[in-house]
């Protein structure tokens, strides 16, 4: 099984960034059961890393690992949007093929 490597870029702990998180802890532990990577990254900290991935907004989530390379923009609230962003069905789904 592939392991997920998903960074999220924020902007300083705001409630949207902190949504943004929850948002995706939720999702991992939902869909992708332990085989992920999650890596958070605040571009006021770090603003070099944001550059170098061209982040023009945050919260931005970018799956690096399995490719595609994906992103998504936003507080990552729509899980659907963001399961097939990632490339991802709800696990209800795989159980049913």
């Amino acid at each position: 099984m592939n392991k997920y490597l998903l960074k999220l870029y924020i902007t300083g702990q705001t409630p949207r960034s902190e949504a943004a998180i929850a948002n995706l802890r939720k999702i991992c532990e939902t869909e992708l059961n332990g085989v992920y990577e999650m890596v958070i990254i605040d571009i006021l900290e770090r603003p070099q890393l944001a550059e170098d991935e061209k982040i023009l907004a945050t919260p931005t989530l970018i799956k690096e690992l399995p490719p595609p390379l994906r992103r998504i923009i936003g507080d990552l609230s729509d899980t659907e949007k963001v399961l097939l962003g990632l490339d991802l069905r709800p696990a209800a789904e795989q159980d049913n093929p």
